[in-house]
């Protein structure tokens, strides 16, 4: 599973716990279980983002993956296996 998250100013889905930032998210289709965990992971992420820096700038812009297949092997081994993400942005 995974989800794509997108900095916005607008409604806001979830918000960054260090900085307040607003995040949209892009989902497949999934339970409300794996919503859950998802949320946690993503909460994670923001909170990774600022190890070298305080404040919103240091979201990515364009947005992102959450897990980053590219950090996650458990995750890039179930996207190799033919699971891919379905949104469309």
């Amino acid at each position: 599973m995974q989800v794509f998250c997108k900095a916005t100013n607008g409604n806001a889905e979830t918000h960054c716990c260090v900085c307040g930032q607003g995040f949209v998210m892009f989902w497949d289709r999934q339970s409300r279980s794996e919503r859950v965990i998802a949320l946690h992971e993503i909460q994670e992420t923001l909170r990774r983002h600022h190890r070298n820096s305080p404040g919103p700038d240091v979201h990515p812009s364009a947005g992102f993956p959450v897990p980053d297949w590219t950090r996650t092997t458990e995750v890039a081994s179930t996207a190799s296996s033919g699971s891919e993400a379905t949104w469309g942005i």
